[in-house]
């Protein structure tokens, strides 16, 4: 875990995982029957949440984390300090490679990635990594090392 990772407060903490598991009831999924649940805290403390979206042609399927910051983005929403995600597997999961790269777009890779399980509050003694009802404690620099972000494209080109 990050020392960076964690400078919200409890009572944020605890706001942005129920958000996430208020927006897990939001999910089409009617093909994979994996719901999912994101909750995007904002720099002014506004949470934005977001589930994922199926649709029939696979590939036309969003998930909750993109789900989130495109409504975020798309209101004017450009600075973020959080983010939850939950299902309902009983550990947590991590967003996937796609997630990680669109949530890099717009966030920093000091930014707090709370990965919840879905029976939270999980009982039962803290592992390294994990916090207080078993919940994955990681930051987007964590979950997608050595990465490629819009400063990179800012770099002199060859002619």
């Amino acid at each position: 875990m990050s020392s960076t990772a964690w400078t919200m407060s409890l009572e944020d903490r605890k706001r942005l995982i129920e958000a996430a598991f208020e927006a897990k009831n939001g999910t089409y999924s009617p093909y994979s029957k994996f719901p999912v649940g994101a909750a995007l805290m904002a720099a002014d403390g506004s949470i934005i949440k977001g589930a994922n979206i199926e649709n029939a042609s696979y590939g036309a399927t969003i998930c909750a984390e993109r789900t989130a910051l495109v409504k975020a983005i798309s209101e004017g929403v450009r600075s973020f300090v959080a983010l939850a995600v939950t299902s309902n597997v009983k550990s947590a999961i991590s967003p996937c490679g796609i997630c990680r790269q669109f949530i890099r777009e717009f966030c920093s890779l000091d930014m707090p990635i709370l990965l919840v399980p879905g029976d939270y509050p999980q009982a039962g003694k803290l592992e390294p990594g994990y916090s207080e009802g078993g919940v994955r404690d990681t930051t987007l620099g964590e979950l997608l090392p050595m990465s490629f972000g819009p400063e990179d494209l800012e770099l002199p080109r060859r002619k």
